[in-house]
């Protein structure tokens, strides 16, 4: 049953199952592509700042709640202003693309590259700045728009507690079905989905990190320019989708 009592739809129910079940591998690897970006950007962010996330909101806020306890006004207002600046840039990537229908993804991607444009060009001049930080957190929440379906987020990118849950809820599934001869099809790899978006964050961070030490914010640049390369790889597939017949089989599978 939705809100109110109505009855779900089949439509919206699926739209509630597993993301990763209805991406194919070459969708899988788009977005653990694009997740990896927001770990490189997170990794960059954490050396810099001195422990703050850009991606990842829980860690602010308990960073909030730690700093708020401990009389370190400005390390909450920090750590608030990173969570603030994330969700402002959910809200204008959604506004944005709110009567967007097949042009959405790479849309948000665009807005997500320019922000980290942005925010790189003030790094390369020095004055990056928490005004500067808080351009790269609104780029991480912008670019989760780009998986919805039904006006929601259906496929987080820079946030992985919910993957990981998924991933050891198939894995444990998976290990039954071994165990009972119960599961013999293509489901009992469907924690490896997961497993491969959880392992581009943190191959992400690692390479984030690395650039920062060697680079420092000119190292943003890479970020910049992949997320840009990968909108205009978004908009060429849209593009070909447009071009062709619709498929209902392939319409089913995707996730908009």
């Amino acid at each position: 049953m939705a809100a109110g009592g109505k009855p779900q739809s089949g439509t919206e129910r699926a739209g509630r199952r597993s993301v990763a079940r209805n991406l194919g591998w070459r969708g899988i690897f788009f977005a653990g592509a694009i997740t990896a970006m927001a770990g490189f950007v997170d990794g960059v962010g954490f050396i810099h700042l001195g422990g703050y996330f850009l991606s990842f909101m829980s860690g602010n806020s308990t960073r909030s709640s730690a700093a708020l306890l401990t009389g370190d006004a400005g390390g909450w207002a920090m750590a608030m202003g990173f969570v603030g600046s994330f969700v402002g840039g959910v809200v204008l990537a959604t506004v944005l693309t709110a009567r967007a229908a097949r042009y959405r993804r790479p849309i948000v991607m665009y807005l997500s590259g320019a922000l980290l444009v942005t925010a790189a060009l003030l790094g390369s001049l020095g004055t990056l700045g928490f005004g500067g930080a808080c351009l790269l957190a609104a780029s991480m929440g912008a670019v989760n728009v780009s998986y919805t379906r039904s006006g929601e987020v259906s496929l987080g990118l820079t946030y992985m507690t919910g993957t990981l849950v998924k991933l050891g809820q198939h894995l444990g599934g998976a290990i039954l079905g071994l165990l009972t001869g119960s599961d013999r099809g293509a489901g009992r790899l469907l924690w490896v989905r997961y497993a491969v978006l959880w392992a581009m964050i943190t191959l992400g961070s690692l390479a984030g990190v690395f650039a920062y030490l060697h680079l420092g914010l000119s190292s943003l640049w890479i970020a910049a320019g992949g997320m840009l390369l990968w909108a205009t790889l978004a908009l060429a597939s849209e593009r070909r989708t447009a071009q062709q017949p619709e498929n209902p089989a392939r319409v089913r599978r995707e996730i908009r």
